[in-house]
């Protein structure tokens, strides 16, 4: 068993890894498109730039989600260490949902309106 926990515990760290540069790679691609696009001169490009980084976020938090619950069952699965995950998840979870009302403009259980209705 304690080599278990050492293997998961070095699974997530490679999935936090992969959260972290989710959100830079994708701050910096956000960035690179937005430079490339101010020669176009459109009205909309910074707000593609918002929701193209704003996207990278969310996927990033999504996955620092995923290894902060991983760490958690497996190293320690006190009380204690459950309610600091589920304090961690609520503000990430409040995070990604004023992220995406942000982007889309509503909340996520709205349904979405489509130019046929």
């Amino acid at each position: 068993m304690g080599n278990l926990k050492i293997y998961i515990g070095i699974i997530t760290e490679i999935v936090e890894f992969i959260g972290v540069l989710t959100i830079f790679l994708g701050a910096l691609y956000s960035l690179i498109r937005f430079l490339i696009s101010i020669t176009n001169k459109k009205a909309d490009n910074y707000i593609k730039l918002r929701q193209s980084l704003g996207k990278s976020i969310l996927l990033g938090l999504e996955i620092l989600i995923a290894a902060d619950i991983m760490s958690t069952v497996v190293e320690n699965p006190i009380l204690k260490s459950v309610s600091i995950l589920g304090l961690i998840v609520l503000i990430r979870t409040f995070l990604s949902m004023s992220l995406q009302v942000e982007l889309e403009g509503r909340f996520p259980w709205q349904r979405a309106i489509t130019k046929a209705e």
